[in-house]
């Protein structure tokens, strides 16, 4: 019993000291392991075993590595083109495009900050020479970021589909049509706003303009298409998906768009290994942690304090939803992921809800605490960024973020939205 003590008092610590979060659990992992009188050798070889079966991890750096070289060329400037000739002409149009362009752009990325940081400048810039408030600028380009990692690909439904075994492709498929019902939800309440606010119409574009517009976007275009219809025929894995995308960034951003020296190139390659190294750092110390949380049996003892309270799966759903939007406004995802579904698992599997249906859902519950107060990442990135006082950016994103939940809600109690193209497509 005492070993355990140490091991959730270290973990409270960890929290309210504010400690770096790997360093943090290495060092609960150790003391709990010295109490308990067990080798740290040992479990270590256990854990570094269990970690390098885990082929799939290596499709997150190659993912990282493409939204750095999207990010690094004139591939933003291209997507934001084209959505902007497609939906700027309508009321509030910047707001549409900013959404249009998340959208796309997470199409080949699946990082809900890269969305933000790379993007996000030209969205909110555009915004405001169009005559958009500030704060509105930003909470939609954090709102709209939100869609990156629901729409495939996903750098979380990566670390999912690892803790959880399920489908990959099925979870990048599942994503799909909640991250456009969260892009058609804002881009109503965008129209809303545009009518009360009096925001401007964009321009109309000419078909010769559009069609310009969409041939020098299509080869970043292509990229979704090329990622998804890989794994999707079968010709290719989602790891070796990962590459292939990886490969095809650099590819038109050297020969088509001619906007990645080599210089430029290396400087990804060496801020991709310092993102790397620390997203390793965090998933070692997480294995290490899970493998304290299976020896402790805690997740049965989660799953009996959430049936205790309620064994109606709904309500189940709902109360999961709410912790998990909480944890996301103060944690990083990937700790999230690695350290709290570990624990909810057992329980989701008992109910017999599908792992499909429940990675989108808690992947969104993640995204929508980015955006959200008061350590809200996406709003500390949009603010920075543009400028803009924090206080400003949240008082434009808390209505977004309501719009985000009521998604949210509809694809946790209508599965059909996660599961009709995975079932689709089987």
């Amino acid at each position: 019993m005492f070993p355990l003590i140490i091991f959730i008092t270290g973990f409270l610590l960890l929290f309210l000291l504010r400690l770096p979060i790997a360093l943090g659990m290495l060092a609960t992992s150790f003391f709990y392991l010295l109490a308990k009188d067990m080798d740290p050798g040992m479990v270590a070889e256990k854990v570094l075993t269990n970690l390098y079966s885990q082929y799939i991890l290596i499709a997150v750096p190659l993912f990282v590595f493409t939204a750095k070289v999207m990010n690094t060329g004139k591939v933003t400037e291209l997507v934001f083109g084209f959505a902007n000739s497609l939906v700027g002409r309508l009321r509030g149009g910047m707001g549409h495009v900013n959404v249009v362009a998340s959208i796309i752009f997470s199409g080949m990325t699946g990082s809900a900050v890269a969305d933000a940081s790379g993007l996000g400048t030209m969205e909110i810039k555009a915004m405001r020479d169009a005559g958009y408030d500030d704060g509105f600028s930003c909470a939609v380009t954090a709102a709209s970021a939100t869609i990156g990692p629901i729409f495939p690909p996903s750098i979380p439904m990566v670390f999912y589909a690892m803790l959880s075994g399920a489908s990959i492709g099925d979870l990048f498929l599942g994503g799909m049509l909640p991250g456009l019902l969260i892009g058609l939800a804002l881009m109503v309440y965008i129209a809303w706003i545009a009518k009360v606010r009096a925001y401007p119409q964009g321009r109309n574009y000419t078909l010769r303009e559009f069609s310009l517009m969409t041939l020098r976007a299509f080869p970043a275009l292509l990229t979704p298409v090329i990622l998804l219809g890989g794994i999707y025929s079968g010709v290719v894995t989602p790891t070796e998906a990962g590459a292939l995308a990886a490969f095809y960034a650099i590819l038109i951003s050297i020969l088509a768009y001619r906007a990645l020296s080599l210089k430029s190139l290396w400087d990804v390659m060496v801020d991709t290994v310092k993102t790397t190294g620390t997203l390793a750092i965090i998933v070692g110390a997480s294995f290490t942690f899970a493998y304290i949380v299976a020896l402790e049996h805690i997740a049965d003892h989660v799953g009996a304090i959430f049936l205790s309270i309620t064994s109606n799966p709904y309500l189940l759903l709902l109360l999961i939803n709410i912790i998990f939007i909480v944890l996301g406004m103060f944690l990083d995802t990937t700790t999230i992921l690695l350290v709290f579904i570990p624990m909810v698992l057992p329980l989701i599997q008992q109910l017999g809800i599908d792992l499909v249906h429940f990675g989108v859902v808690i992947v969104l519950n993640m995204m929508i605490g980015l955006s959200t107060p008061p350590f809200g990442m996406l709003l500390f990135i949009v603010s920075g960024i543009s400028g803009t006082p924090l206080k400003t950016v949240i008082k434009d994103s808390l209505p977004m973020t309501m719009v985000i939940i009521v998604v949210l809600l509809i694809i946790t109690y209508v599965p059909e939205t996660v599961l009709f193209l995975p079932q689709l497509l089987e």
